[in-house]
């Protein structure tokens, strides 16, 4: 039998707030996605004035995050012709983002417990309220086992 670490709702609740945090600092409406460590969502946030297209493409980032277990800009420059990993952006369907947005979530011993997308500004705006997530999910690790 396997025991598989996965992040909680409440974890997921408290990565959206940290990137919606930083969407409000940096005044971009976001859409943001978490899901568990083989890209099925948990939860979803739409802020008002995001852009219609970025309600799937956080989704995207999100999955493509957690099952390649890497930040999904890491592909951008990768998936080009010639490169061995092109191609890539094509698979599950097309849900492959290679988009700045959508960073793993790791647990304890650097385990991917999850992972969360961002969508709606530039694709440095996406990443930056993403690493905004983690970084309030790990605050709130830090106190939980205190």
């Amino acid at each position: 039998m396997l025991s598989i670490p996965r992040l909680s709702l409440s974890d997921a609740e408290a990565l959206i707030e940290g990137a919606t945090k930083e969407s409000q600092r940096i005044k971009v409406p976001m859409c943001i996605a978490v899901v568990d460590e083989s890209g099925a969502l948990i939860l979803f946030k739409r802020m008002d004035g995001s852009k219609a297209v970025s309600v799937q493409l956080a989704q995207d980032k999100a999955f493509a995050a957690a099952v390649s277990r890497r930040p999904t800009h890491n592909y951008n420059e990768r998936c080009v012709p010639g490169n061995l990993v092109n191609g890539i952006q094509n698979s599950f369907g097309g849900r492959f983002s290679i988009v700045g947005g959508g960073f793993p979530v790791e647990g304890p011993g650097g385990t991917v417990v999850g992972a969360i997308g961002c969508s709606a500004g530039s694709a440095e705006q996406d990443m930056a309220c993403a690493q905004a997530g983690i970084k309030a999910w790990a605050k709130t690790r830090k106190k939980a086992r205190k």
